[in-house]
């Protein structure tokens, strides 16, 4: 018999057999391996740590080494200070007390380098050989007009005499450092360096720290003082090496130590290495720091090296590693012997498990009749069944009637071909909630077989796969965001519509819907804002048409609406209206409520088109007609359109193509102080060298510009040329002129505007109190929060801001209080009319008093009348500019308009 046999070792490791000794091994090997990683770490942890001490160490010595030699400066400048004027012995004696070998390792010498005029040189090098020095000669010789020679320098060995004479200032690493000293009056070093008195074979990396001495002792208090009164510098040169090795030996013997100057890390930077650099590429741990000292930033670099590692070898790691994998091995060895016994006791017992269990399947035994005699486990999770009362399973009351025949026809067919599979059928199976499931079933005939005796039936459950298909379905068709029909859908929906009205003659209409200003609101609330605005415009879109009618999403902030059906072009333009008046409101949006409207585009169908890609395009075309004619409104398509778009396009190819080849320029609007009859400033109007239509005017193109974000870098452009107009004015003699440059809202909200201005400003060099930043009425639109930190920002970086075009759309008194504004300008539509349109004269009149309330200057542009600028002189505006005065200038015609209008006042 098979259950008196001995049980083989390879049945007995079977994990079927001996799951749980496996297990047992499993886990005490993970337990082993964890304790194993544990003591690495804690071993790598405490290496890291001494790692990371000595490096915090060496850099902290570095630093006081560095502040020591400080002081050792500060000393000698202030001999100079005391005494005012030290003679060579006296300098000699001085050094010699210090005894610098003996307590400031690393120093090749400290010297004093004395400021000498170009007419003072004769003079200064001959008495400095009547004073011993024979063969002193400044070098190199440049044309003055100051020398910064080195007059001393000791230990007065022959090394150190090579530099005597030598001037530090004409080499640009000294030279930034001694301006730095100079102008700060305090001690600065040099970039790397290699000293005029190394020799050939001994040129390692050094650097130089000057201390400033200024006539008088003290420091004077500003820059251009300082600059004048300098007497000289008292300076200390160190070898790298020579300084370093020490420490490095005390503190760090066996890390990888490594100085680069300036923060960078290459072989031009670098100051130091140790003699450990040959391993730099196998290092377990790496540290940098930065010491920044005397006006320097050095990296310091510091790396483990194989001969670090193996001090801070420990053998716990692998006893830990050893001992848990024996202990694995005896605990599994227990649990065989008594798995074994187990098995051995359990081999004569048969139930029917040879059939195969799933996870998403049911396994039936039926007997010859076809009932049912024994169910897998699995039943009770996914009918709901009983296992153990299967008996009382009628198998007939739980399939579909129409699947009946079919299961019981493959049944008999099973039962007349042994041990065949029966081809899988589809039936629907009622669980115990009564829920019908998606099954597909197979019989297999096993009634001769032992501790079988019946026919298999398998019933796989596809409930899940086919609502998977669904999901699929869904996905392929349906925007995952706003539950909309996709673009692919919906062009199904568009063709059938159009194939229908073709049949029927009946009108349908396209609507082509862009929310506006959705980008804005992606952009400064973020996208999940920007999602949830997507969401509730799609309710309100579905609310808003008939169930026979289609709304899709076609991406980003674009959706279009199918009206299936419509009377005429009257009937549709009722419910664009009726979508503009539900989209137009206000929501609240992360803590901040933001407007929404929407442009709308519509195209008849089959009167525009039959062609469903030409009516997706006459919609969009349509669409931006409502944009142009100012956002919030409803455009239905006109043949016009299509030029209008094909002219857009190429203007828009025009643009880019001038961005590219430079074609932009600067022309210069004078603006006048009433008071004085001078001008004070200019504004900077942009002009486009056309190639065919000659100086096109920024009106004719700007709009262009910020709808295809252009407007980004063109504004850069204008605002570089700009500050350097501001410097070419500056050295014709015009220094006081301030220059107004104008800033679309688009640019303005640009996330990087603000590191544009800095950048512009700091590379063109320009002071920013004579730069205006012109900034349209609509940025009070903007989110307030928004608004007010960039203002700030830009105020704080000492630039004027103007709020142009005032008097026109919405502006809020509390925001002229809140917002840091300097002045303000009144809209040109308002000074057209003056003195003619009463309106326009009282709103000018209240501008000019509300701004002289709020400490704002008023400017008024456009003044092109006498009348117009009597008007304002008695109103008390402050500033004016039009064409009264000057047209719009180039660079030329602008010095000269401005030389002539300081010969004579332009008011007379």
């Amino acid at each position: 018999m098979a259950n008196n046999k001995e049980l083989p070792l390879g049945t007995l490791l079977r994990p079927q057999h001996s799951w749980v000794a496996w297990i047992l091994l499993i886990a005490a090997l993970t337990v082993t391996a964890m304790l194993w990683q544990v003591s690495i770490r804690l071993v790598d942890d405490r290496t890291q740590a001494q790692f990371k001490t000595q490096s915090l160490q060496l850099k902290t010595a570095i630093d006081q080494r560095l502040l020591n030699y400080e002081q050792v400066l500060a000393g000698s400048a202030g001999l100079f200070a005391v005494a005012g004027q030290v003679s060579r012995d006296e300098w000699g004696e001085y050094i010699d007390n210090v005894d610098i070998n003996r307590y400031y390792p690393g120093i090749q010498g400290i010297g004093y380098v004395k400021r000498v005029g170009v007419r003072e040189m004769a003079e200064h090098i001959a008495s400095t050989r009547r004073d011993g020095i024979l063969n002193y000669l400044v070098t190199p010789l440049g044309s003055g007009p100051d020398y910064y020679p080195v007059f001393y320098l000791e230990p007065s060995t022959s090394r150190n005499q090579k530099a005597l004479g030598y001037d530090a200032f004409s080499d640009p690493v000294h030279r930034d450092a001694m301006a730095m000293a100079r102008d700060d009056a305090r001690p600065k070093m040099t970039g790397k360096v290699v000293l005029v008195q190394e020799e050939v074979a001994e040129d390692q990396a050094s650097f130089l720290m000057y201390y400033p001495l200024y006539e008088g002792g003290a420091a004077p208090e500003t820059v251009i003082e300082r600059r004048l009164l300098l007497s000289g510098y008292v300076f200390s040169a160190f070898r790298m090496n020579t300084l370093l090795d020490g420490i490095v030996g005390l503190i760090s013997p066996f890390l990888d130590v490594k100085i680069y100057d300036n923060g960078t890390v290459s072989r031009e930077t670098l100051m130091y290495g140790s003699n450990l650099g040959s391993l730099e590429d196998d290092f377990s741990f790496e540290m940098s720091q930065s010491i920044s000292h005397g006006g320097r930033d050095w990296l310091l670099q510091t790396r483990s090296t194989p001969a670090f590692d193996y001090l801070a070898a420990d053998p716990r790691p692998g006893i830990v590693l050893g001992s848990g994998v024996v202990i694995s091995l005896l605990l599994f060895g227990f649990a065989l012997t008594l798995t074994r016994g187990r098995i051995m006791a359990q081999s004569s017992a048969g139930r029917y498990r040879a059939i195969t269990e799933g996870a998403a399947s049911v396994t039936l035994v039926l007997g010859k009749t076809g009932e049912p005699r024994y169910a897998s486990p699995s039943i009770r999770e996914i009918l709901g069944f009983d296992p153990d009362h299967i008996d009382d399973l009628e198998l007939q009351a739980q399939v579909h009637e129409d699947d009946w025949p079919k299961l019981k026809a493959g049944f008999e067919k099973a039962r007349r071909t042994p041990g065949q599979q029966i081809t899988a059928m589809k039936v629907r199976i009622r669980d115990g909630g009564g829920n019908w499931h998606f099954m597909d079933g197979t019989f297999t005939s096993m009634l001769k077989v032992p501790g079988v005796r019946g026919v298999v039936l398998s019933l796989r459950d596809l409930t899940q796969l086919k609502a998977a298909e669904t999901e699929l379905h869904r996905l392929a068709f349906y925007d995952p965001l706003t539950g909309l029909a996709n673009r692919q859908l919906f062009r199904d929906r568009l063709n059938h519509v159009v194939h229908r009205s073709r049949r029927n003659q009946e009108s349908a209409a396209l609507m082509f819907l862009d929310l506006d200003g959705f980008k804005r609101i992606n952009d400064t609330l973020g996208h999940d804002a920007g999602d949830e605005l997507l969401k509730q415009v799609a309710q309100w879109l579905q609310q808003c048409v008939r169930d026979d009618d289609s709304v899709a999403r076609l991406g980003g902030d674009e959706f279009v609406v199918l009206l299936s059906r419509i009377s005429s072009p009257d009937a549709a333009g009722q419910v664009a209206g009726a979508i503009l008046r539900r989209l137009c409101q206000r929501v609240r949006l992360s803590d901040h409520e933001v407007g929404v409207t929407v442009s709308i585009g519509i195209t008849m169908i089959p009167h525009d088109s039959e062609d469903p890609g030409t009516l997706m395009k006459y919609a969009d075309l349509a669409m931006y007609r409502a944009k142009e004619r100012g956002r919030n409104d409803y455009q239905f398509f006109t043949p016009a359109m299509n030029a209008q778009a094909a002219r857009r396009l190429l203007q828009q190819e025009e643009l880019s193509i001038a961005l590219d080849q430079d074609r932009f320029v600067l022309h210069y609007q004078p603006k006048v102080e009433l008071k004085t009859q001078r001008v004070i400033g200019v504004e900077a109007l942009l002009r486009w060298h056309h190639p065919e239509k000659g100086l096109v005017n920024a009106q004719q193109f700007i709009l262009l510009a910020e709808e295809t974000g252009l407007i980004i870098r063109l504004g850069e452009i204008a605002l570089r040329q700009a500050c350097i107009q501001i410097q070419a004015l500056e050295r014709a003699g015009f220094e006081s002129l301030k220059m107004a440059v104008n800033l679309s809202v688009r640019q303005l909200m640009d996330p990087g505007f603000l590191d544009m201005v800095r950048r512009v400003i700091t590379e063109t060099g320009v002071s920013p109190e004579q730069l205006e930043l012109e900034m349209a009425a609509e940025l009070l639109n903007e989110d307030a929060r928004q608004v007010h930190d960039l203002l700030v920002s830009l105020h704080d970086m000492g630039l004027c801001l103007i709020l142009d075009d005032f008097g026109t759309g919405a502006c809020s008194l509390v925001s002229l209080q809140q917002l840091p504004l300097d002045v303000i300008k009144i809209d040109h539509r308002f000074i057209r009319d003056i003195p003619y349109n009463v309106s326009a004269t009282d709103v000018a009149s209240a501008v000019i008093a509300l701004a002289h309330k709020l400490h704002l200057t008023v400017v008024a542009e456009g003044v092109e009348t006498p009348q117009q600028l009597e008007f304002l002189q008695s109103a008390g505006c402050a500033q004016c500019q039009g064409n009264l005065f000057s047209y719009p200038l180039n660079e030329d015609a602008l010095i000269g308009f401005l030389i002539r209008q300081y010969e004579s006042p332009l008011i007379s």
